[in-house]
């Protein structure tokens, strides 16, 4: 009787929150090199959530298309969608590319015009992609990233972020994609010490070359921070799509990451 009561309040005390569901992937080259049945299943993965953000957009002529072939799809399964694709990221010294937001319009309002991050575009190669959302009149700013890799040392970007939380007070972060480093390097202290934390811990995300006894992920690279003040989480999950082909190698040419995906209620 105590466990049904407890569960009654928790029920109560989130009703009066907002739920929105929140899925982010870095799928690999998404470009016009993905087929029809590529982007169709990428659909089946994604269509079941209200937000999506993707990272590894191509820069390039295809890019831009393929998150339009995406979106497409997703209006052919009975909800309306809407999207955005970032501008080429600036980066001079790495691979540039762009970000896309995708949303159900009758869950989330898109918020003035999504942007890439001007201030830090020097110090952070992809500099990462903001877009505000709004619903019952409550209002959370996605910030989209995807760093360098882990041999040139993604934490000497990621420093920068710690800069945002004053940069940008007025607006409720969640920072969301492929930090290429593991939330638990002290890179990530300050945003813990700002009271940000991960919503995914010790969950390996990218997809090696090979299962190794079983073991087909290698590292925890990517996840979904939040602030847990003007934030709770109600549900988690990690999609672990290779299961469904016959061989590693196939699944990798959907994406060589893992999604993930979040349930969460605004404060």
């Amino acid at each position: 009787m105590g466990r049904l009561i407890v569960i009654l309040l928790l029920f109560l005390s989130f009703s009066g929150f907002t739920q929105i569901s929140l899925c982010t992937w870095n799928i690999e080259n998404l470009g016009d090199s993905k087929s029809e049945l590529e982007i169709n299943y990428i659909v089946s993965k994604i269509k079941n959530y209200d937000i999506i953000a993707i990272q590894e957009v191509v820069a390039g002529y295809g890019g831009t298309q393929a998150v339009a072939r995406i979106a497409d799809e997703l209006n052919r399964t009975g909800e309306k969608w809407d999207y955005k694709v970032s501008n080429p990221t600036s980066s001079s010294s790495y691979k540039t590319e762009r970000y896309a937001y995708l949303w159900k319009t009758s869950k989330v309002k898109l918020i003035g015009t999504p942007f890439l991050e001007p201030k830090y575009n020097l110090n952070i190669d992809r500099e990462p992609y903001f877009a505000t959302f709004k619903y019952n009149k409550q209002e959370f700013t996605l910030v989209n990233f995807h760093a360098i890799t882990k041999s040139m040392q993604p934490e000497t970007e990621i420093k920068y972020f710690k800069y945002f939380f004053n940069e940008y007070p007025n607006l409720n972060l969640i920072f969301v994609g492929d930090f290429n480093c593991p939330q638990s390097h002290s890179v990530f202290n300050t945003w813990r010490k700002n009271n940000y934390f991960p919503v995914f811990v010790k969950q390996k995300t990218s997809l090696k070359k090979e299962c190794i006894a079983q073991e087909c992920l290698a590292s925890e690279f990517d996840n979904i921070w939040y602030q847990r003040d003007k934030i709770e989480i109600s549900e988690k999950k990690a999609i672990f799509f290779y299961t469904d082909f016959n061989s590693l190698q196939t699944a990798r040419e959907i994406s060589d990451h893992i999604p993930l995906t979040v349930k969460f209620y605004l404060k």
